[in-house]
């Protein structure tokens, strides 16, 4: 008997790969029920940049024997290739052109059984924590389609709250997959820095900050697809230390008793909501009702140098990146081609000097010794994902007068300005999403899990973080957090 939709939306990715074990349902059978739950949602989410349904079916006919064969996931638009699948990055720029090869995490996955569905939205480039952009527009949040399902896995993230599909790709390079987890109420990991490859194409994202993963509905299911992702390929720069055991143990293993630091004052913005200050506490009362040690905690680093830190970073990553498509499209870079935050963060990548990228490094390596010695003090940090609850769309996007001066910026792109407009974002841009940032740059592995909701029914993630390397110890507690406050029966108002 075919699977139902209310079974197959009630599971989580181990739920559907025991069904196709035992013989309770077939790979394509998964795959079709998949199909179709993305087409019910998608045109009330705008979540779908490319239709796989024809590749995946094919797939689903005979999928590798993998630990998840026949399980049906989307894959973000970006974040590494899908062989014979366009890649554009959701910019105009890469419009035609198709991956020649997977990537090794992508390859990983699919050795795995997961069979891929569709690619998924995101803002151009991955740079902003919203996925708006010109080209292919919004994608709505399930949870309440007025507001943002984050960024800049948004598209990957809405699927996945909407039960379309169990479990989603994505990548986080300031927050990528911790801010639509929060926004569309999910589980997302930020695994240690080098924990899984970026290769064949690429050593390391942005000098570091980035790392490739997935969003879940499950902890378990989070543990399970870092096992799948992760470990070194020949070349890597660096590595993260291996685990003791699979990542998947750790869920239902007992930490001992913990010392947690709470940090409810914002990172690298200027404000917390007090719904968001709330989820933080609320976690930090279970935590103490677990056995562990709770109590209010200040970070030693300087945010305000980290922010302009972060951007320089950014911006010549950008600008690399730019380059890098030039060569795969044909194309010669052009503004016309770009949105104008776009533009300008190449403009910043190309006025910097070796010496201001070199000083931004600098910057976050400090603050990575600086909380390695946090962590000789506490073994987590605990606070909200985000200062703010998931905002009304457009609510991030540039104003019409910023949009205006960067549009002059295009034309006359003079080092003085450029310096003070960065210095303005860097002081005026990180309210909603400022507090996900510092991980990327440390290195460390930080996690947000759906632990709250606003009186409107909007999802509130508090985020935990460990010293490099301690996914083993984010993974136990979260598993004791998601049976002290259980999350897997919420459904959003758009739901498969």
């Amino acid at each position: 008997m075919p699977i139902t939709r209310d079974a197959y939306t009630a599971a989580d990715a181990h739920d559907l790969a025991a069904l196709v074990r035992d013989g309770a349902a077939t790979p394509a059978e998964l795959v079709d029920e998949a199909i179709a739950a993305i087409g019910d949602v998608d045109p009330q989410l705008n979540a779908v940049v490319h239709d796989m349904a024809d590749h995946a079916r094919q797939v689903a006919k005979d999928p590798p024997a993998g630990p998840f064969r026949g399980v049906p996931m989307v894959v973000k638009d970006f974040d590494g290739f899908v062989q014979g699948q366009p890649w554009t990055a959701s910019t105009r720029f890469l419009e035609g052109f198709v991956a020649p090869h997977d990537s090794e995490a992508i390859a990983r996955l699919r050795r795995a059984g997961l069979v891929f569905c569709a690619k998924t939205n995101l803002p151009e480039l991955a740079i902003i924590g919203t996925t708006e952009n010109e080209w292919r527009g919004a994608t709505k949040n399930p949870w309440g389609v007025a507001h943002t399902a984050g960024g800049s896995s948004g598209g990957t993230a809405a699927l996945v709250a909407a039960r379309a599909v169990p479990v989603g790709h994505g990548g986080d390079g300031g927050g990528s997959l911790r801010i639509p987890a929060s926004a569309c109420g999910l589980v997302g990991l930020k695994a240690t820095r080098g924990r899984i490859p970026l290769g064949p194409d690429h050593g390391e994202g942005w000098g570091g900050y980035v790392q490739w993963g997935t969003l879940t509905r499950t902890v378990r299911d989070a543990a399970a697809m870092l096992d799948l992702m992760g470990g070194p390929m020949a070349g890597d720069p660096y590595a993260a230390p291996t685990p003791a055991r699979p990542f998947v143990d750790e869920v239902g293993a007992d930490p001992g008793t913990l010392r947690i630091g709470l940090v409810t004052d914002p990172l690298f913005g200027r404000v917390t909501d007090p719904v968001c200050k709330e989820a933080a506490e609320r976690a930090g009362k279970a935590l103490e009702a677990l056995g562990h040690q709770v109590e209010v905690a200040t970070l030693p680093v300087s945010t305000d140098a980290l922010a302009h830190a972060y951007l320089v970073q950014v911006g010549v990553g950008v600008a690399a990146e730019i380059e890098e498509f030039s060569r795969l499209s044909g194309r010669r870079p052009a503004a016309s081609w770009f949105e104008a935050s776009t533009w300008f963060l190449r403009q910043v990548g190309l006025s910097m000097s070796g010496l201001d990228l070199q000083h931004a490094r600098d910057a976050a390596q400090e603050a990575g010794r600086q909380m390695g010695a946090w962590h000789q003090r506490y073994d987590l940090f605990l606070g909200p994902t985000l200062g703010l609850p998931p905002v009304e769309l457009g609510s991030l996007l540039l104003k019409p007068a910023d949009r205006l001066g960067l549009g002059i910026l295009r034309t006359v792109p003079l080092r003085p300005a450029i310096r003070a407009v960065l210095a303005q974002l860097a002081a005026n841009n990180f309210d909603a999403t400022g507090n996900t940032q510092l991980f990327n740059q440390t290195g460390a592995p930080a996690i947000s899990l759906p632990l709250h909701w606003t009186d409107q029914g909007l999802p509130v993630g508090v985020q935990l973080a460990a010293a490099l390397g301690r996914e083993d110890l984010l993974l136990q507690v979260s598993a004791q957090l998601e049976q002290a406050l259980p999350w897997r029966d919420r459904r959003p108002a758009v739901c498969a």
